[in-house]
């Protein structure tokens, strides 16, 4: 066991003072969240999200231009994404407050106050709503949130790019919002010792099927990865892909895990984004894609699938809670808990870096880790 890996957990207690590095507690910033696929921003759509506490507007012009934004009002405070897009003579296209038709540009520069009359020359292009980065990239869109908002800076880095998105269009999406901190999302997502108990079904497996097993992992950038390896030979479903499967399950700040299966030339490719809305609040989406001839036939029973281990995994985080209601310290153990250490071990070093203003140090070593699952 290991004692000081533990850390009680203050973000259910408004009163604490914790670190922000404290487990269930804080957020990395920094960083770029994942917020909806590409195809789900229609032009002129303006739609409201929820990341990290902050309310964000996420629209595409009619031009295509995707653009996010804080999803407040400056003037008296309602959602933005109430209103509408209009195009008006020398203004292009702008957002419309819907209380009383204030309208920005996608870059938050205030373009126009209607109530103004010409002897009231009030400069409304001093009045901003705060913009947010945004990317489209692989069929995703993705938003960058700052540890200083204010900051006009560009980031300094790129969305991450994910092997095996092939086939064209995702093949399938689910999503489910769950009652809990991120770091709680990320350690469920990532324990390997629960399966047997919580997911049993015929199809995957159970507790009469558990065995040692040994994987080797090393660091990736801005995390680790089990190396590419033979799927257990208790996970059935793996199965129906037939030859001779490989996979490699890949971790990222600031919470994405990826399977990356490949069959001879064919792969499939499992993406699950941990998007945080608030301290208490995370959205899980699984993502699939592949070009291989059996996903369109196993595409239904692979949704039945997921859908029943969103559930699952939703119902053991409502019993969790049960218990964090009365900020329990947490026991840690290697190794089948050796994943959760090394995510807490990358939160911490990716905000000490940020603060710092140098390089990521990835503190993860190369390792064999053993198990019962």
């Amino acid at each position: 066991m290991s004692p000081a890996d533990s850390a009680p957990l203050s973000a259910r207690s408004p009163e604490a003072k914790a670190p922000p590095t404290a487990f269930g507690t804080g957020f990395v910033l920094d960083a770029w969240y994942f917020v909806a696929l590409a195809r789900d921003v229609a032009p002129a759509s303006l739609k409201r999200h929820e990341l990290l506490g902050e309310p964000v507007l996420v629209g595409r012009t009619r031009a295509g231009q995707v653009y996010a934004m804080r999803d407040i009002c400056p003037h008296r405070a309602a959602p933005l994404s109430a209103g509408r897009l209009v195009e008006n003579p020398g203004e292009g296209e702008t957002i419309e407050c819907c209380y009383h038709g204030w309208r920005f540009r996608p870059d938050g520069v205030c373009a126009a106050i209607p109530s103004l009359v010409e002897d009231q020359p009030y400069e409304a292009e001093r009045i901003r709503v705060r913009s947010y980065p945004i990317r489209e990239s692989q069929g995703m869109i993705f938003v960058w949130m700052a540890s200083d908002p204010r900051t006009a800076a560009d980031p300094d880095q790129e969305p991450p790019l994910f092997p095996g998105v092939v086939g064209g269009e995702a093949k399938m999406v689910e999503a489910m919002d769950f009652d809990a901190h991120v770091d709680h999302a990320v350690v469920g997502l990532m324990d390997p010792a629960h399966g047997p108990y919580v997911h049993q079904q015929w199809w995957w497996r159970s507790t009469r099927s558990m065995h040692e097993k040994a994987k080797a992992f090393e660091p990736r950038e801005h995390g680790f990865a089990m190396v590419r390896h033979a799927p257990s030979s208790n996970s059935r479903a793996y199965r129906i892909l037939g030859g001779a499967p490989a996979t490699e399950i890949t971790f990222r700040l600031p919470g994405y895990r990826w399977e990356h299966i490949q069959v001879g030339e064919k792969q499939v490719l499992a993406l699950t984004c941990l998007t945080p809305r608030t301290e208490t609040r995370t959205t899980i989406t699984q993502i699939f894609w592949s070009d291989h001839w059996v996903f369109g036939i196993a595409k239904p029973f692979l949704r039945m699938g997921v859908v029943a281990f969103l559930k699952q995994d939703g119902g053991m985080v409502n019993l969790q809670n049960e218990g964090l209601r009365y900020d329990p310290a947490l026991i840690w153990i290697d190794d089948a808990d050796k994943q959760a250490k090394w995510y807490q071990q990358l939160k911490r070093e990716w905000i000490k870096s940020r603060a710092e203003g140098r390089p990521f140090a990835n503190p993860v070593k190369a390792a064999v880790l053993r198990w019962r699952s």
